[in-house]
């Protein structure tokens, strides 16, 4: 009863027949890098917390050539991205910066190329198509920006390291994008390993893998439909009013803070400064007990740290809304559901469920019939990102 997720290799192939329409010639050069999902630990990576994401079998696809002069011109096969899906622009050849512009959606490959790690950069000509749903909080984003990251690798290689990968996408998204998003989605995108949740240390970029291979184990992913933008001002609030908490308390990131200390400094705040710092500091907390409680199996108290971790978003950091709520709510009716939880930077998007895999029929079928069932995926885990060598196998990313 799920969604059936394409496979890579449809993506590719749709990629390849648009770029054979609009450049009259097959592409050269063909990769890939996952969407994710977050488990638990939200908002803490840009407060050097923890997190638990793992990658999906969601994929953004690019698939191109090198150009022999400077420009550049990229295809999206995205029909709900602003006008024009098609944009031409010059490659700097001069070391001047490569500036934002329209549409939106192409600064995410503009800054990529201002920030890439190795130099001369060719022209090229490339298409972009890509099943994670845009504004669903599974880091369409970052997926497109370590795909792009990818790509450029196969035209000019860099030295290979993964975790400068990651905070040079990063980079591309804080300049370009105008998000000041933390580490978590690119760090994954990059590392993700199949069958495995990775349990990233925002501030010393440790990356420790959790199976998460247990056959009676299934992670539903539901999408509300409505659609989050982190380009306004509410996520950039956030991270102020977290800074602002760090600095009443003497840290230099809430990660370093304990209750205790907040509650000692609570009369030297507001109340919502207060709240954002409550829910960071304890996030942080369930994120690191919840890694451990799913390499015991222990599925129950995973699902508990869910399900606070949801609440606390809700009520301490204030981004759910009532759509996310009530698909949280219709999944912990079920028999057989461990926990539940909004995911991602919240304001929309999905929710994410870990339940047994007998329920998840009935899950779906509950959502349906309560009438705040939007969209459901089933998905397993996935890797990181791939270039594809010719014939559409894939090759493991060097680092």
């Amino acid at each position: 009863m799920a969604s059936r997720v394409p496979a890579v290799s449809e993506v590719v192939e749709e990629a390849r027949r648009l770029f054979e329409q609009n450049f009259g010639s097959r592409p050269e050069v063909e990769v890939c890098a996952p969407g994710r999902v977050n488990l638990i630990g939200e908002h803490t990576d840009y407060n050097d917390g923890f997190v638990l994401p793992m990658a999906l079998a969601l994929v953004t696809v690019v698939v191109g050539t090198r150009d022999a002069g400077r420009s550049v011109t990229i295809v999206t096969a995205n029909e709900d991205v602003a006008e024009p899906r098609r944009v031409e622009f010059q490659m700097p050849n001069d070391g001047s910066p490569l500036s934002p512009g329209q549409p939106g959606w192409a600064n995410y490959v503009r800054g990529v190329v201002q920030h890439y790690r190795a130099s001369p950069l060719p022209g090229f000509k490339a298409v972009i198509a890509s099943t994670v749903p845009l504004g669903g909080g599974l880091s369409s984003s970052a997926s497109l920006e370590v795909a792009m990251y990818t790509f450029l690798q196969q035209l000019q290689p860099d030295d290979g390291d993964p975790v400068a990968k990651a905070v040079a996408c990063q980079q591309a998204e804080h300049t370009h994008a105008g998000v000041p998003c933390g580490i978590m989605d690119q760090l994954v995108a990059v590392l993700g390993r199949k069958a495995h949740a990775l349990l990233i240390d925002c501030r010393s970029m440790e990356v420790t893998p959790v199976p998460l291979s247990d056959p009676s184990l299934v992670i539903l992913i539901t999408n509300s439909n409505v659609r989050h933008s982190l380009t306004g001002s509410e996520y950039p609030t956030r991270r102020k009013q977290c800074m602002e908490a760090a600095s009443v308390l003497g840290k230099g990131s809430l990660r370093d803070a304990t209750l205790e200390e907040l509650e000692g400094a609570r009369g030297r705040m507001d109340e919502v400064t207060y709240s954002r710092a409550r829910h960071v500091i304890q996030e942080i907390q369930r994120t690191v007990r919840g890694s451990e409680a799913l390499k015991r199996g222990s599925y129950q108290e995973f699902g508990k740290l869910m399900v606070e971790s949801h609440n606390s978003l809700r009520d301490l950091y204030e981004v759910s809304c009532r759509e996310l709520d009530e698909l949280v709510l219709a999944a912990l009716e079920v028999d057989g559901v461990f926990g539940s939880r909004m995911t991602g930077g919240g304001f929309g998007g999905c929710t994410v469920t870990l339940l047994q895999a007998h329920a998840v029929d009935r899950a779906i079928l509950h959502m349906k019939t309560t009438g705040r069932y939007a969209t459901g995926l089933l998905l397993a885990g996935s890797s990181g990102a791939v270039p594809r060598a010719e014939g559409g196998h894939r090759r493991r990313p060097q680092g």
